[in-house]
């Protein structure tokens, strides 16, 4: 596990291709921006020389979207200019893991990888969303429904049962997340991780220093 470097552009744009078909596929620019936002942040999993899973994160200033947010909104349209050092949640705006490689723990190592970065930069929490995939199969029922389905185990949906298995709290429905996921309806299950190791009321580890620059 890593740190993203430019090299594995066209591994990280494959990987995020696979994982979210709906979507267009990420661009070089978008890239570049989110590791000159964030480069901790954009992470990377690699086995035998080869970038094996993905996960792109920022900083935001949790209380500005927690009400309701498009991805759009709360990632710039996946250029991370809405990265807040100041801000104290973790938000994970895309999360890949080759699919050949099931089975393997990739998926695991980069949730990993977000909690350690989490706790190194005492954030308050990490936040995630899930697409639901099945959703459009299941005929007159409401996200809302999909969702508590799911967590009551009537129905298997990967991507949300993974963020629970990992410790993760549902917490509601994201209507119109994104639009153009339209297997999931354009929602998004919301579910958080809180850092046990959080100290509040001083600046985030990330925060500090850049103060610091700025008085000097």
């Amino acid at each position: 596990m890593r740190a993203a470097r430019l090299e594995d552009f066209a591994s990280i744009r494959a990987l995020y291709k696979s994982s979210e078909p709906f979507a267009a596929p990420w661009t070089l620019k978008q890239l570049e921006n989110q590791m000159h936002a964030f480069p901790e942040g954009q992470l990377v999993a690699v086995s035998d020389g080869q970038v094996v899973g993905a996960a792109s994160t920022l900083v935001v200033g949790w209380d500005e979207y927690a009400a309701n947010h498009t991805w759009r909104e709360i990632t710039g349209d996946g250029s991370f200019i809405t990265h807040e050092p100041e801000g104290r949640t973790l938000y994970c705006a895309g999360f890949a893991a080759d699919e050949s490689r099931h089975g393997y723990g990739v998926a695991r190592a980069l949730v990993q990888a977000e909690r350690r970065l989490a706790r190194r930069l005492n954030l308050r929490r990490i936040i995630a969303t899930a697409r639901l995939a099945g959703l459009g199969e299941l005929e007159g029922g409401s996200p809302e429904l999909y969702a508590m389905r799911v967590i009551w185990g009537d129905l298997d949906d990967p991507a949300l049962r993974f963020r629970l298995a990992q410790g993760f709290q549902y917490c509601g429905i994201l209507h119109g997340h994104r639009p153009e996921d339209v297997q999931s309806g354009g929602h998004a299950a919301l579910l958080a991780w809180l850092n046990p190791m959080y100290s509040p009321p001083g600046p985030t580890a990330y925060a500090a220093p850049r103060r610091q620059l700025k008085s000097a």
